[in-house]
């Protein structure tokens, strides 16, 4: 029987977690609230699959990820995180995670992510992981000024505005608003801002 070991520090959660894998087949190897007591539990009972937070009272579950992935390269870890932003998504991917499920989730997509895990360890899956690359390749493709402009575009700002705002002339607006266009394959202000949203490019 697959062995679960689960990282969170809300003893709700991990309750939750407990009942749901156990109907679904799965062994709970043991539970822990914070990353010392995760590394503990890592060493003492090698479980085949870890769930980990990464809000952790004492740490980043990004360095659970990252530790458990250098000891073990057929360990199956699944981030469980109420984040559900590109940025951390892409942190997962990068740290060693085998999947990134958000709490909001479905108990069948956890399910899944697990059993995916186990079956691949070293692959990554997650919902939206397309739309998070993109949206970093498209990040990475402005400059700080286009990026400055397609922050103010919400705001139904016109070109002069704009342009007084950074302190620029209304050509050089146009300009940066026509590589904005380009670079996120829109033809105007209304489908930028609609583009910029989905792939969370604004900063809350």
């Amino acid at each position: 029987m697959t062995r679960i070991l689960i990282i969170d520090d809300h003893a709700v959660v991990r309750e939750g977690l407990k009942t749901a894998l156990r109907a679904h087949g799965f062994e709970i190897a043991a539970e822990a609230a914070n990353s010392a007591e995760a590394r503990a539990q890592i060493a003492h009972t090698n479980p085949d699959a870890i769930i980990v937070d990464l809000n952790l009272p004492d740490g980043s579950g990004f360095d659970i990820v990252t530790w458990a992935r250098s000891i073990s390269k057929t360990i199956g870890i699944v981030v469980l995180t109420l984040n559900e932003s590109n940025d951390y998504l892409l942190a997962a991917m990068n740290a060693g995670a085998s999947a990134f499920v958000v709490k909001s989730a479905p108990i069948d997509e956890l399910i899944a992510a697990i059993t995916l895990s186990l079956a691949s360890p070293l692959s990554f899956s997650a919902k939206g992981m397309k739309a998070a690359i993109n949206a970093a390749s498209t990040m990475s493709s402005l400059t700080a000024r286009e990026f400055d402009v397609l922050s103010l575009l919400p705001q139904g700002m016109s070109t002069k505005n704009i342009a007084t705002v950074l302190f620029l002339s209304e050509a050089t607006i146009k300009t940066h608003l026509a590589a904005i266009y380009r670079k996120l394959e829109v033809s105007n202000r209304t489908a930028a801002v609609h583009a910029a949203r989905k792939q969370n490019l604004f900063i809350q």
